[in-house]
């Protein structure tokens, strides 16, 4: 992800308390860069926070670890927010290894919407949500909305700062000619333990962010949810699976319990 990034662009790297000594070495003698190593994980809302809190400049671009800009995305993303002053942020356009396009279509914090078609739309259009892998935002617009909810651990953050950034601030832009490439879900371990901590936080994160926008009748179509992906025959074949259905619903019962969030 580092190396994708044009030099001469400020870069401030969060490290949520990783545990891979060797590539946070490297990034400490990195030049141009500022390194901020979390002692305990706080979530990838707070940690963007963090990192954001120390931005200068007029836009802030928040990368997952895995992913790469392609050449040219950064200057297309500055020339969007030329050509839709109101904008308040924007994604490019994402793609796995595979070459396939990723486009946010829809979020269940959004009642009552119209999912688009699949696939990228065919020019820069304005959106109804953002993903938070590659997300460009105007810095005043982000200190505007207070910075992603830290009581979103993980998952929903893109989607609740999306809503409260195109109500306050501006629309949401899909930028047609900035590419990344996303290797979605391979910034960390593919085993049973991550998989059940990040379905946990998922789990947690569907009820608090329904929760927030009044979501009628989200509690019972989480638990249903939930359930039925326990029931799924996959998971007995599968121990990261049914590490991850298990911890979900567990995630889902106790944000229910918890109501305070």
């Amino acid at each position: 992800m580092v190396a994708s990034i044009p030099v001469g662009t400020s870069i401030v790297i969060v490290d949520n308390a990783s545990n891979n000594c060797d590539v946070k070495e490297e990034l400490d003698v990195r030049d141009g860069m500022q390194v901020i190593h979390n002692v305990e994980n706080l979530g990838f809302g707070t940690a963007c926070n963090i990192g954001a809190a120390q931005a200068q400049t007029e836009f802030i671009i928040f990368l997952n670890p895995d992913t790469r800009l392609l050449d040219g995305s950064l200057d297309a993303l500055v020339a969007a927010a030329d050509d839709f002053p109101t904008a308040s942020a924007f994604n490019p356009a994402i793609t796995d290894n595979h070459n396939r396009p990723y486009f946010k279509r829809s979020s269940v914090l959004l009642q009552d919407f119209r999912k688009p078609a699949r696939g990228w739309p065919s020019s820069s259009r304005e959106v109804a949500v953002l993903s938070g892998a590659a997300l460009f935002v105007r810095r005043a617009a982000f200190e505007a909305v207070g910075g992603f909810d830290p009581k979103i651990f993980l998952y929903h953050e893109d989607d609740d700062i999306s809503i409260r950034l195109k109500a306050d601030c501006g629309p949401l832009y899909f930028v047609r000619d900035a590419r990344v490439i996303h290797d979605g879900g391979n910034a960390s371990p593919r085993s049973p333990k991550t998989a059940a901590l990040k379905a946990f936080h998922m789990g947690c994160s569907r009820i608090y962010a329904a929760r927030k926008y009044n979501i009628l009748g989200a509690e019972r179509k989480a638990l249903l949810t939930a359930l039925t992906q326990l029931a799924s025959p996959v998971n007995l074949f599968s121990a990261r699976k049914r590490a991850k259905q298990t911890a979900f619903l567990r995630g889902v019962l106790w944000a229910v319990r918890n109501r305070s969030g």
